[in-house]
């Protein structure tokens, strides 16, 4: 039996709530954040009517401008401002943990996971803390590429390749970071993963051709991001112990007292590792079972997302909410409250948002790296158990509130 819209209802309206608060305090001003001074230049020369300047400007990250680029233009009908732009490039990203959310939420309800769980990953999904601070520092595209790849993942489960594959072509083109998701989501897979992959490759190059013909610069930054993290060292990555005290490290307004330094062989293998390690140990979880269970594929999706923040020097808070959408998935499919994820939620919230204001550098480190590890390994330990993973393949369930089998045939 198909969803009606009135089951949808009640979902969409508090996913909808959930991300207007978000919104109304994380997109208060744009003054003094990445996105002023990396996105906006961009933004606004496509607003005057100057493509060719919107191309030139675009920061490493310039997949995402040009796939939320017509968002760009809606001001213009209010004759909005600078701030009204901001926001209006948000909304997408805002849109599509709505629509995650609701998925989720009734996908819990179909599974049989119950009504507490169901609602509680509707919380977490649409109105996670954790996006509230990617919207203040101006990164809403980290919360659009979590989206994008859980729901890539959701799509293969579906048995939609195609769907699957242009999801996941999107979000590599938002963000070259969600290349880890491309084999936890073909393994959720049973058939047509040519499709799939050729589908996301087609769409990612399409979405990133502007960018790699007509600017330069971010070109150039995208393979310098990629080939070392430079000298930004946060206290919250695998690395930090190997760092060296006695430097002087500056911020942006004051030195940073009790930060470390890197090696230099940190910061050459930091960034190539965020996307080896992930893929490498996504290819190994393939190997042992050639098609994941999607409860099994969604855990392997969250790991590749949580080694990508343990892995990485510039290690933000905002770097956990892909992970943290991947881990609220997972949860559901295994007909449990997403208490893991509500756990790693509020875990990075003390490790990046309260501990700074109380302890040195290398506590905030130590207590990171006392959660995140263990949480690595559980995911990594729990794939690693028998292939039952509660019972019959949650394929078979996809549509929610499928009405009773038909009766069998009578024998001849």
């Amino acid at each position: 039996m198909r969803l009606r819209a009135r089951d949808l209802t009640a979902p969409a309206c508090l996913a909808l709530a959930g991300a207007f608060v978000l919104a109304l305090l994380g997109l208060q001003t744009m003054a003094f954040t990445d996105y002023e001074a990396e996105a906006e230049p961009a933004l606004l020369a496509l607003r005057h009517g100057h493509p060719a300047g919107f191309l030139h400007h675009l920061p490493a990250y310039g997949g995402s401008l040009i796939l939320r680029a017509p968002f760009a233009l809606l001001p213009a009908a209010w004759h909005g401002g600078d701030l009204a732009l901001f926001r209006t490039m948000a909304a997408p990203c805002l849109l599509a943990a709505v629509a995650l959310a609701v998925v989720l939420q009734q996908r819990a309800l179909g599974l049989g996971a119950g009504r507490i769980a169901a609602w509680s990953a509707l919380a977490l999904v649409a109105a996670n803390p954790l996006a509230l601070r990617a919207l203040e520092v101006g990164h809403p595209e980290e919360l659009l590429g979590g989206a994008l790849c859980v729901g890539a993942g959701l799509a293969a489960i579906a048995r939609r390749p195609l769907l699957a594959g242009a999801l996941l072509g999107a979000a590599m083109a938002n963000k070259p970071w969600a290349v880890v998701a491309v084999v936890p989501v073909l393994l959720m897979l049973p058939a047509e993963r040519r499709r799939a992959l050729s589908c996301a490759v087609a769409v990612a190059a399409l979405l990133v051709a502007p960018m790699l013909l007509f600017s330069g610069a971010a070109l150039t930054s995208s393979v310098a991001t990629a080939r070392t993290s430079g000298t930004i060292f946060q206290p919250w990555q695998l690395w930090w112990f190997l760092g060296e005290h006695g430097h002087r490290v500056a911020g942006l307004y004051a030195a940073h007292a009790g930060y470390r330094t890197p090696s230099p062989w940190t910061t050459r293998v930091s960034h190539p590792l965020v996307i080896i390690v992930p893929v490498a140990v996504a290819l190994l979880a393939g190997a042992r079972r050639r098609v994941l269970a999607p409860a099994q594929g969604l855990a392997l999706l969250a790991l590749a997302l949580q080694l990508r923040g343990l892995l990485d020097t510039w290690n933000t808070v905002y770097y956990a909410l892909p992970a943290c959408l991947a881990l609220v998935a997972w949860e559901v499919h295994a007909r449990r409250p997403p208490l893991v994820a509500l756990a790693a939620t509020a875990l990075t919230w003390v490790s990046f948002e309260l501990l700074p204001g109380v302890a040195g550098p290398d506590l905030q480190a130590a207590f990171y790296l006392a959660w995140s590890v263990p949480l690595v390994c559980g995911l990594a330990l729990w794939l690693l158990r028998p292939a039952a993973r509660g019972g019959v393949d949650e394929r078979a369930a996809w549509v929610v509130r499928r009405g009773p089998p038909a009766p069998a045939a009578p024998m001849r």
